[in-house]
This record gives structure tokens, sequence and C-alpha cells, in this order.
């Protein structure tokens, strides 16, 4: 280990990540915030180098003879595995084909892969499958191929479950963070914060007045809905893990501007504002399951609403801010009583494992 360089290497490989900053992984490495983005920035980027990476993107989108596809994976660890909303079965359907729509894809295929744990029971892997099934069905995917393994009693969670997913490109449009321009108008498809908060209730035993439900769903038919309307989209991202919040700085940070965004614009229940207020929370923060913001042309933002507010799933959906030219990539949030707040990306989740 060369201390000097603050680096571990092995012959002439050395990992790139600072000792200072942590020599273990940790929860909050999985976060979605800046760990994770370091682990992504400093270990993963440098190994697996080349350009699809580059997007920083929900999934790769690349060209296959005369298609042009997107192709996505995601792993869900939630705990518990059945929560108000939902259970880890939808969430790994709906996730995996969210992060499809998020690249303009319509959304065809899954893999599904399951690290299941000694000793679970066989109703609860069968309940588990079943809500798969009902979950692709309503999204119009296939779960194609898979995979099984068992680990030993105390080595996992009950299951884990990893999806794999393909969708086919069907437009010119580029809808990645590159396209995003000063000018452009950011649009949120709904309420936010359930998500989590619901997982947190479900964890703790935590028992509110009004049980509070994830907003799990599959969101690639509103989003579709978009690309048909023949919207001008320049970026797209779902609001999992970090929140809204996350979702916009690593927009800003990507395309190089500044975003501003209005508080008194952003919908959170005012049940899940209670919630988030007794805990401790920032509801900006809090991971969301079906629920996404859209960049689009300002010309094109008041059209926009009106397609996403005609959906089962947009119809809280709201304009909530601009992008603007800065010397500093921000996301500045102006808060009901006037003031400005600068957002900034946590180390780590408030909440782990709600995914």
């Amino acid at each position: 280990m060369n201390k000097s360089e603050g680096k571990f290497s092995v012959g002439e490989l050395s990992c790139p990540l600072p000792i200072d900053a942590s020599s273990v992984i940790t929860l909050a490495h999985g976060g979605g915030g800046r760990l994770t983005h370091q682990l992504i920035e400093k270990l993963f980027k440098p190994a697996f180098n080349n350009s699809e990476l580059e997007t920083q993107h929900d999934g790769a989108v690349f060209s296959l003879h005369s298609e042009k596809l997107a192709f996505t994976t995601d792993s869900y660890v939630v705990r518990p595995l059945i929560f108000p909303g939902g259970d880890i079965g939808s969430l790994a359907v709906n996730g995996t084909v969210n992060d499809l729509a998020m690249c303009g894809a319509r959304p065809l295929y899954l893999t599904a892969a399951f690290i299941l744990e000694e000793g679970l029971p066989i109703q609860t892997l069968w309940d588990t499958v079943q809500s798969m099934t009902r979950s692709a069905e309503h999204a119009g995917v296939k779960i194609i191929t898979g995979d099984t393994k068992v680990v030993d009693k105390g080595k996992g969670d009950g299951i884990f479950i990893n999806t794999s997913g393909v969708g086919v490109i069907e437009h010119s449009l580029k809808i990645h963070p590159n396209s995003i321009q000063p000018g452009d108008v950011v649009l949120l498809s709904g309420d936010i914060g359930r998500h989590g908060i619901a997982i947190m209730a479900a964890r703790e035993g935590l028992g509110f007045e009004n049980q509070i439900e994830s907003d799990c769903a599959a969101v690639s038919n509103l989003v579709l809905s978009l690309i048909d309307a023949n919207i001008e989209i320049h970026c797209m991202r779902d609001l999992t893990r970090g929140g809204l919040a996350t979702a916009l700085i690593e927009m800003a940070e990507t395309s190089r501007v500044s975003i501003n965004i209005t508080e008194v614009e952003i919908p959170v229940r005012e049940d899940v504002k209670g919630a988030c207020e007794i805990l401790g929370l920032d509801p900006f923060y809090v991971a969301n399951e079906g629920r996404f913001v859209v960049l689009v042309k300002a010309e094109d933002a008041t059209r926009t609403l009106e397609v996403l507010q005609k959906g089962e799933l947009g119809n809280q959906a709201r304009i909530i801010g601009t992008v603007n030219e800065a010397p500093q990539e921000t996301v500045i949030l102006k808060t009901k009583v006037g003031t400005s707040r600068m957002l900034d990306m946590l180390s780590g989740e408030q909440l782990p494992r709600i995914c």
C-alpha cells in the first residue's frame, strides 16, 4: 500500500479511491449520494472505461444493426420485502422498466436473477414471483431469462433480486444530460417522498394516522405519451435513491448548468411532510419509485404539462423550475418564505436499503 499517494496498489495496479475517504464499503456507498458517485467516478469508470459510460444516464443507449436500443440493470435489496403499496417483486420490475423509460425507450424484455437465503418460505418466493408477473404484464414487458442462487442461512436477507432490461428507441431524440440547455423548463410528474416514508414506517413499525403507501409504479406509458406527442425532451431522470434533489444535482453537474426550482410548486402530501418532520428527514432527498423529472424546451413546457396531467400517474404534475447558465453547477431552491437554498448531494442515503 502506497500511503504517500493515498492509494492501494498491487504491482502496477492501483485503487484510485483515497484512503482517507473510506477504506471499506459502508451502507452510504449504496445510497446514491456523494460516496456512490465517488465509487462510480474514481473506481468503476476508470476500470470499465468506454464511451457508453460517459453519458451517465439510467441506462446505456447503443445501436445494433438498424435498431437503437437501451439496456439497463439494477439490483434490489429492499427491507422489508413487503411494504405498503408494493413489494420487492413489483419494485424489481418497475424500477428497471422506469430506467429504460428514462432513456426514451419502449421497454420490451427483462431478466430476473434471484439470490435466496436458506430457510426462505416457498410461499414468500411464490408471492414475489406472482407480483413480478402482474407488474410485467401491466408494463407490457416479458421476463425471458434468469438465474437462481441460494446462500447459507444468515448470509442473505430473504431475497435479493437483479433485473436487467432491454428496450427499443423509436425516435431521433437524444435524451441524456448532455442535451440539457439553458432555458429548458423542469417538470415533475407528481408528489414526492411516499416510497421512502412507506419503507421507513414498515421497517420500524411506525403507525401514522393514515397509512402512507409507496408510489411504486411503471412510468413507461406516461413517458411514451410524451414522445408520441412530439415533445422535444432533453433529459429525464427517475427520482429513486437520493430523491428529487440528488437527481437534479446529477443533471446539473453532468450538463454544467444551474437549475432553479421553486418549493411552492413541488407537491408533497401533508402526511408525508408531517412524517418527514417527525423523523428529521428532508422530503427533497427521500426516495420515490414512480416519479420522474423531465426537462424540455421552454416552448414545449405547457403542452408537456397537459400530456402529463392526462395520465393517471401524472395528474399532479407541475412545472417546478428552469435551467440557467451559471459559473457553478448548482441546484437552487426558492423556499416558501422567499429565501434561496442551495441543494447539495448527501454523502449517503437518509434511508438505506429502500430499493
